[in-house]
């Protein structure tokens, strides 16, 4: 189905991730996010969501690309919203998948999460052994990197568990310094989601805070470059999934076609795309902020 990794852990509550959420909401670093706040207990808890739950299957897609915007001075999108939107591609995967198990096996019962419920996916993987929690706070495969999709099947079969790896990020500290509005903390492994690109281009509604002009690296949805700086992405190989190639128009559109965005056009370049999720007003907003 294209899954590059899978990995099990039991589903019981996740008690350590319960504090470090708790502490991360109590500091505010969720910014405007209030649905972080909501459903805590099924959050940490994978048996509170689904019921009889006793395995968390943790799977990886790859969405990694070597192709770039031609022009340097265009305003930047990052590769996962390049093509289609993950949620809907890797969701209908997902639940073939459940469908194949219970063919094969027989009566299992679960549910598919891609991003969109309360459920604490990259824990879960890093539990699960593919990978651990970098200091810029993704996963991060030793021999694939970090540009990959994580999916979620919350089973009631008990499943082998597999083993947590260790940290290899060492003493490096390239996503830190090289963040451009400093969103991760100087010790790493916490991010002020506040201030985080993708959070001010994507999830914050209202205007984005005057503070940080100049700091947005030309970014207009999202952002790559705690992913583009990290060494472990060396070993990232491009992608075979044809739903995230990017539309024939997108990578070819100038800094001044940008500028000219029309509704018609951003409706045909992102007709499939997760950039719809702020609409032709946000994205001529993001612009607009980055021009000023």
């Amino acid at each position: 189905m294209g899954f590059s990794f899978v990995g099990i852990a039991k589903a019981a509550p996740l008690e350590e991730a319960a504090r470090q959420l708790e502490a991360w909401l109590h500091h505010g670093y969720h910014g405007k996010m209030a649905y972080m706040e909501q459903h805590f207990d099924k959050r940490v808890d994978p048996t509170k969501l689904v019921e009889g739950a006793k395995s968390v299957v943790t799977l990886m897609y790859n969405y990694h690309t070597e192709a770039e915007q031609i022009d340097p001075n265009a305003p930047k999108i990052a590769k996962y919203a390049y093509g289609e939107d993950y949620h809907h591609v890797i969701k209908d995967k997902l639940r073939q998948l459940l469908q194949y198990i219970q063919t094969e096996v027989g009566e299992v019962g679960g549910r598919c999460f891609v991003d969109s419920a309360p459920v604490m996916e990259r824990q879960w993987a890093a539990k699960s052994g593919l990978g651990w929690t970098g200091k810029n706070t993704l996963l991060i495969h030793p021999k694939a990197g970090s540009y990959f999709f994580l999916a979620t099947l919350i089973l009631d079969a008990i499943l082998e568990s597999d083993q947590p790896m260790k940290d290899y990020c060492g003493t490096c500290r390239r996503c830190i310094e090289a963040c451009p509005t400093q969103a991760i903390s100087p010790e790493g492994y916490l991010l002020d989601a506040s201030k985080c690109i993708s959070y001010l281009t994507i999830e914050l509604r209202a205007a984005i805070p005057p503070e940080f002009k100049g700091q947005m690296d030309n970014w207009m949805f999202g952002c790559d470059v705690c992913q583009d700086v990290c060494p472990w992405n060396r070993f990232s190989t491009p992608h075979q999934e044809t739903a995230f190639e990017p539309h024939p128009d997108l990578l070819v559109l100038s800094a001044a076609d940008w500028k000219e965005l029309t509704e018609e056009v951003f409706q045909k370049v992102f007709k499939k795309s997760a950039v719809k999720r702020v609409k032709y007003e946000g994205l001529k907003r993001n612009i607009a902020f980055l021009e000023d």
